[in-house]
């Protein structure tokens, strides 16, 4: 038997963006709306997402390809979100001080790319996007993922802000590592030094096709090298356009023992909805490891051929935003098991 003692997190709202603040927040809803959703439609993980959407609506609501629209969405968080200690130029850094990026990205056809580890490049999720269209390859890592974005014409620059150091050395007076769940939603952003997540975006165009994409520090004071699900397609992003996308958050190497991401897709080929296959995703992990269940956070976050959306997370506080013609900027808690 699961052990189904709750446990009570603080996290409130976000804090204020750089551009926009929480009160564009629509409102929000404890589950998803069912129902088919007209096209086009762009999904995210977590709050911040909402900015990500908005970037991506401005490709979407001019009949733009949805692999266009998730670049654009993606970079907001990587570049402009300076209240984002888990994406991009304001990434926490490795327990060794180095900022390390990944990010992975999938279109209709199947492309993928994908960098891990990379350094000194404020947007992963653009040179993902040139892997996949300007090599032969699926992934980049390391120096070898900086050195082709230098050579594409990205900027090579130094990560690490004030505030991320200022956290990591404090870390370092006590060296005891322990991720908190759903650090993402409490106000101790940027630099918390618990602080890990991602954003995972998925996209229906207005001609029916579906991209996704994913983009992420890892986790906070990891050890140097680790890579999480992020950057690995089938884990962190899959998408198939026959069927629909699904991304996920939390701790990446849950992610990665059930390739969950490629699970969700297929229990919805399968028929399952998305919440649905999201729940199955969950529940599978937890029947692994249960002992484990209370202590991490996983969610996944999905949408199918339909336009149907839903989410489904080990613990409370995981969140996702949804925009189209008539939603911009919708806030949602996803379901739970805890």
């Amino acid at each position: 038997m699961f052990n189904r003692r709750k446990f009570i997190k603080t996290g409130a709202a976000s804090a204020s963006l750089l551009l926009l603040d929480k009160q564009s927040f629509a409102e929000i809803l404890p589950r998803q709306k069912t129902g088919k959703e007209q096209f086009p439609i762009v999904i995210s993980t977590w709050d911040f997402g909402v900015y990500a959407n908005k970037e991506a609506w401005k490709t979407l609501s001019k009949g733009g390809r949805a692999l266009d629209a998730i670049e654009a969405g993606a970079r907001v968080p990587e570049e402009l979100d300076i209240t984002n200690g888990t994406v991009g130029r304001t990434g926490t850094p490795d327990r060794d001080g180095h900022v390390t990026l990944d990010s992975c990205i999938m279109d209709e056809f199947g492309n993928c790319g994908s960098v891990a580890a990379m350094e000194n490049i404020a947007h992963p999720i653009s040179v993902a996007r040139m892997v996949m269209e300007r090599t032969p390859h699926v992934m980049l890592v390391g120096e070898g993922a900086t050195q082709f974005a230098v050579e594409q014409g990205m900027k090579k620059e130094k990560l690490l802000t004030p505030k991320a150091e200022k956290a990591w050395k404090e870390w370092l007076k006590t060296a005891k590592y322990s991720p908190v769940m759903n650090v993402e939603n409490g106000t101790n952003r940027p630099g918390g030094k618990y602080n890990h997540d991602t954003i995972g975006m998925l996209a229906i165009d207005a001609k029916g096709n579906i991209s996704g994409g994913c983009t992420t520090s890892g986790m906070a004071f990891k050890m140097h090298g680790r890579v999480g699900d992020s950057p690995i397609i089938g884990a962190g992003l899959y998408v198939d356009n026959e069927v629909g996308g699904a991304t996920s958050t939390g701790v990446g190497e849950e992610v990665i023992r059930n390739v969950g991401s490629f699970l969700v897709v297929e229990l919805m080929r399968q028929g399952l909805s998305p919440e649905e296959a999201c729940k199955e995703a969950v529940m599978r992990i937890i029947k692994k490891k249960p002992e484990n269940a209370e202590k991490v956070q996983v969610g996944f976050l999905a949408i199918n051929k339909k336009g149907e959306y839903g989410a489904y997370a080990i613990q409370k506080g995981f969140s996702y935003a949804v925009c189209n013609a008539e939603k911009q900027d919708l806030l949602i808690s996803g379901k739970s098991y805890y």
